[in-house]
């Protein structure tokens, strides 16, 4: 195994460096310091062939301007908070309202547009790189001084593992989670609408119009939001449900695991032969099918549209801090933030 790295553009006159971990098979996951964004995850087919399997962009450029979250890391709070703010221990803190009227992916300078410091990891089991970030107190409206590890591991069994840490001298609310958007077509030849999901969940929370939580924990069962036995996703962009209807047909759902611990998700392309197994030990994904991606602009040559990619964004409820009945998100000075996801990677020959 190895880990290479390069100067990837300037940021504010920073560097910004794309480290490149690779593992004897010849898989490798590529990354920034700047958002600790995940640029490519290449992978083989059933044929052998080495593929890109998540989107991205060849130019920082383009994911300062461009970018809605590709690979990046989301906080301090993942998804909404409804009105941009909230109470905590009887005080009221106003966030970055940079979704009118809500707050979105931790405010206008979150997580994912910054620069982390990096130190590198070589073992006989793993490479990779930790990351380092200090959130001061008052950024973007957040209190407390939270201190955040990211952790990219790739080891030989095609497994790449992120995990989180956080800790905090305030109470504060922390829910963090990487945006990367899958294709396992690769190279984007093909759009994500049949490729195949299947987790244990056996409830979905009802979105508003504002795509904030209801709080209504709705029923999977004989819905489109049913992915116990496999489903393609294809399911939620004809389906009328008022739900895929809402989010411009197809998902933006957290979707609930039926038990605690730890859960896994598989997504599957038949045609490439390409399955992904994802296992977390976080209470939800949330299910995004890219409804809103159509742009004017190119991803790998191939122009934005609706449907190229699927996000599965393992993380704590949306919103939880107005929700008391969910698992909660605060975390107090005493305790620490701990988030793990492992993302496998397996190609099956024809006939699997």
């Amino acid at each position: 195994m190895k880990l290479v790295d390069k100067v990837f553009g300037l940021y504010a006159g920073e560097p910004v460096i794309e480290y490149s971990l690779v593992n004897d098979s010849g898989m490798t996951v590529s990354f920034l310091n700047y958002g600790c964004v995940i640029t490519e995850i290449i992978v083989p087919d059933r044929h052998g062939n080495f593929e890109n399997v998540v989107l991205g962009f060849d130019e920082l450029e383009d994911y300062l301007e461009l970018s809605p979250y590709f690979g990046a890391v989301v906080g301090r709070v993942a998804g909404r908070i409804k009105g941009a703010g909230f109470e905590l221990d009887g005080k009221e803190y106003l966030l970055a309202e940079n979704e009118h009227p809500n707050h979105l992916h931790g405010g206008r300078k979150g997580f994912s547009s910054v620069i982390w410091q990096a130190e590198k990891i070589e073992t006989e089991q793993a490479v990779g790189v930790k990351f380092f970030y200090q959130s001061p107190n008052g950024e973007e409206g957040y209190p407390g001084n939270l201190d955040t590890n990211v952790t990219y591991l790739l080891n030989n069994k095609n497994e790449f593992k992120i995990t989180f840490e956080g800790k905090t001298d305030q109470t504060t609310i922390v829910n963090l989670t990487n945006h990367s958007y899958f294709n396992l077509s690769g190279n984007l030849k093909r759009d994500c609408t049949e490729h195949i999901l299947q987790l244990e969940s056996d409830r979905f929370l009802e979105l508003a119009p504002d795509l904030i939580p209801t709080g209504q924990m709705l029923k999977t069962k004989n819905t489109p939001f049913d992915f116990q036995h496999g489903r393609r996703l294809n399911a939620g962009r004809s389906s009328t449900h008022p739900q895929n209807v809402l989010v411009g047909n197809g998902y933006d759902h957290p979707l609930i695991f039926t038990n605690k611990g730890e859960n896994q998700i598989v997504l599957t392309d038949e045609e490439s032969g390409r399955t992904l197994l994802v296992t977390t030990n976080q209470p939800c994904v949330v299910l995004y099918t890219a409804n809103q991606l159509e742009a004017p602009y190119s991803i790998m040559g191939v122009r934005a549209r609706n449907y190229l990619g699927v996000c599965l964004e393992t993380q704590g409820l949306p919103d939880a801090i107005h929700h008391p009945e969910f698992p909660t998100t605060i975390l107090k000075p005493e305790e620490v933030y701990y988030s793990t996801t492992t993302y496998r990677f397996f190609a099956n020959t024809l006939g699997d």
